[in-house]
């Protein structure tokens, strides 16, 4: 009886350590997808960011465009710095977005991380575009628009 008991402290010690040994590989596979999920989530923050400040630019190169058009009667801007500033921007940010996105399907592709892994909070820049209601911006004396 006691080699029955003995073969079964056995098996059971050799089950336990390579279910510890299974169970370490997991949670380093765990600990590297969070990680990955995490610098996507990062760069998802910059891309919110650039989205932000890419709308900043559209209004001011629009009120720019108001302006001129209503005050100076002026719409063409050839010769004019300040309206090439705010396209060369608006520019530069796009690119950095279409980088930080590709980015992150490189991330994606190479830690097999599928969308459905993801909470997707941060939305598409023709989405954020859409975002600006007319009612918010203000008109070129400063005040705010109500609609009546």
């Amino acid at each position: 009886m006691s080699k029955l008991w003995d073969d079964l402290k056995d098996n059971m010690k050799e089950w336990g350590n390579a279910a510890v040994e299974k169970a370490e590989e997991v949670s380093k596979v765990a600990v590297a997808k969070t990680e990955e999920l995490t610098k996507i989530s990062k760069i998802k923050l910059d891309i919110h960011q650039l989205q932000r400040d890419s709308r900043r630019e559209k209004e001011a190169l629009g009120k720019l465009v108001y302006e001129q058009a209503k005050d100076d009667n002026m719409v063409n801007f050839t010769g004019n710095s300040e309206f090439f500033i705010h396209v060369e921007k608006i520019s530069i940010i796009s690119k950095d977005i279409s980088e930080k996105k590709n980015e992150i399907n490189r991330i994606k592709a190479e830690y097999n991380i599928q969308d459905t892994d993801l909470s997707d909070t941060i939305e598409d820049e023709s989405v954020a575009d859409e975002e600006i209601i007319p009612s918010e911006l203000e008109t070129p004396e400063g005040s705010e628009e109500k609609s009546e």
